[in-house]
Parts: structure tokens; sequence; C-alpha cells
């Protein structure tokens, strides 16, 4: 069975929508201007993983949101390719491997980055966690001014609510998983 990711311009819309905010609203909430919020609601601009991420921290929702069937089970058994989000240059790519779970208050991601690329994440929203696991290559991963080099099999934890940037030095892609844990606060308004 195939599996088709939604599309990202008509989740923005729905949840753009669903708060009643305007364009204008929602590029003050988001940091995005109003022009690009436009082009990717009317799909005729495919948003980077980054500006995704801006787009949901604004919303105040998971980025595997964009990623997945808004109504996942309980029980979840993932075979084979998740859902995965391309950009257009295919530096990073992401795959849901388990979609936002309210209960629990995670989103957890593999990302695969591409051998030299480098990918800037602007701060979540406070109290949000990150946990990193390289799975292959090798990942350096800034928290603000502090780089950090990590291996296959190491991992690292760190409050994501600062701007951070993962950097594939190696001449292969590099994997991770990226378990990012958001506030009961948060959660609770789900």
């Amino acid at each position: 069975m195939s599996e088709t990711r939604p599309a990202p311009g008509r989740i923005l819309k729905s949840l753009r929508l669903a708060r009643e905010w305007s364009l204008s609203q929602a590029a003050l909430e988001t940091g995005v201007s109003k022009a690009m919020l436009g082009q990717i609601e009317r799909e005729e601009s495919s948003p980077t993983i980054a500006l995704l991420w801006k787009i949901a921290t604004g919303f105040n929702v998971p980025f595997s949101l964009f990623l997945n069937d808004p109504e996942p089970d309980q029980t979840a058994l993932r075979r084979g390719e998740a859902l995965r989000f391309r950009q257009s240059n295919a530096a990073m790519q992401v795959s849901s491997l388990f979609p936002f779970d309210s209960q629990l208050g995670f989103d957890m991601l593999q990302v695969e980055l591409a051998a030299g690329a480098l990918s800037e994440s602007s701060a979540h929203e406070p109290g949000v966690i990150e946990h990193v696991v390289v799975i292959d290559g090798v990942l350096r991963l800034a928290i603000g001014a502090e780089w950090h080099t990590l291996k296959a099999g190491e991992g690292l934890r760190f409050q994501a609510d600062c701007a951070h940037s993962y950097q594939n030095p190696g001449k292969v892609s590099a994997k991770f998983h990226s378990l990012i844990h958001y506030p009961l606060s948060r959660t609770a308004r789900r």
C-alpha cells in the first residue's frame, strides 16, 4: 500500500482558518512572510523543512502534523518507508517514525542529511526538548554557539528553545533519530 503525505498548503490553510487568522496574523506569529504563506497555501511553492518548522512553531503544533494523517491509530507499527518530506534540493529528508502523541507529548522523526549539508533550525517554543541519536555517519550539532560532534550510536539531549543547527561534515549521508518532546501544557491544549 502506498502512503501519500498531506499537502502542507492544505494543512497550513486549515490551521489558519481554524484560528481565524488572516495571512498577516499568520505571518506575524510564524515569522514567515505573508507572500510566502500565501504561495504555500496555493501550492505555488514547496516549503523547506526549516520553513515548515517555523510554521509549526508559530501555530504551536507538532512538526509531524505536516507529515501524517491527523488521526493516527493508538497502536502503530511502521514498516518500510515512513511518510517522508523531501526538500526540493534533497539536502534534508524527514520521515515520521511515529506521529505526534498527545498523551506522551512527542514526535519521533528520522532525519537524513546529505553529505556536506547544513540545516539551521530556529528556536522552538519554550520547554521543548530534543533528543538526537545518530544512526549512520557523523553529525555536527550546534546548540546556540556550541558545536557537538556525534558519531553512530551517540546521542545528545538538549533544550530546543534556542537556535540550533545540524551539519553533516562527512562524504556520505548522515541519519539520525530526533525525538521532540513538547511541554505538557502544550499537549493539554490539543
